[in-house]
């Protein structure tokens, strides 16, 4: 059992998603159970929730036991933690106690990085702000590329209402610029093993920007192909977060993924 105090209004999926990993990944047989009680009254659906409430999860042992996450370093101010997709990074945070200086989607998984104390969040956050920090990510995407490798430049917007962003390849009113390099590591099926280099750190960047040079992630399905991911059975997007490093207090930390994703073979 498990026990959390709202602090906004809400609903009940968004708020498990935001605070408890375990919790997330088996809301929906908690709701068919009835193993979910806000203010002590049993739920079975996504219920809004308001400030103050209190939601209680009787999950058993097992399911607490699921790991979100596995350590990469453990150390004096920075704690590096290898992210299972499904975990988003404020229930992650959550979890831990810590302060996360920077964020992956829930269903993109490996490196992210935590901070064990404000000043070292506040330099770790600069750091990212000012792209001091190198980005390597791994994904598996449909094999359109006209090029082995490329230093693409182009626009993202924002759509907040919708959750999603848009490209386009020239300067228009509220886009911002955005820089994704990348190269294609092997093929196979159909699909390409490509390692990322993510210079502007925008939301969606990779997954919008990939889809948009017609090499969707394989498995996204925001942006993605749908007959692919169907093909191959995925419901979630193959990207790592292969490799965060950077520098500081005169030492360079480099840390890697051992999540990142292999092209896989057809399921369906």
């Amino acid at each position: 059992m498990k026990k959390f105090t709202v602090t906004s209004p809400s609903n009940l999926k968004d708020f498990t998603d935001s605070v408890y990993p375990q919790g997330s990944f088996y809301l929906s047989a908690l709701l068919r159970s009835a193993d979910v009680r806000v203010n002590g009254a049993k739920v079975r659906s996504n219920v809004s929730l308001k400030a103050g409430d209190e939601v209680v999860y009787y999950t058993t042992l097992k399911m607490e036991s699921k790991p979100s996450h596995s350590t990469i370093y453990a150390g004096q101010h920075i704690y590096v933690a290898d992210k299972l997709s499904g975990v988003s990074t404020e229930a992650l945070a959550s979890e831990l106690g810590l302060t996360a200086v920077h964020r992956l989607d829930r269903n993109t998984c490996g490196v992210i990085i935590f901070a064990r104390d404000d000043k070292t969040a506040e330099e770790l956050k600069n750091l990212f702000k000012e792209r001091a920090v190198r980005k390597e990510y791994i994904c598996i995407c449909k094999d359109n590329f006209l090029r082995p490798s490329a230093d693409m430049t182009a626009y993202l917007k924002k759509d907040e209402k919708r959750s999603l962003v848009r490209i386009c390849d020239s300067p228009a009113q509220g886009f911002v610029p955005i820089r994704t390099q990348y190269e294609v590591m092997s093929k196979a099926n159909g699909l390409a093993k490509v390692k990322v280099i993510l210079h502007t750190g925008k939301t969606h960047q990779i997954r919008a920007h990939m889809a948009h040079i017609g090499c969707p992630v394989l498995g996204d399905e925001k942006y993605g192909d749908e007959a692919l991911n169907a093909k191959y059975g995925f419901k979630r997007q193959l990207l790592c977060s292969y490799l965060i490093s950077f520098d500081l207090g005169g030492k360079n930390y480099s840390f890697t993924s051992s999540l990142a994703p292999e092209i896989p073979r057809i399921t369906k």
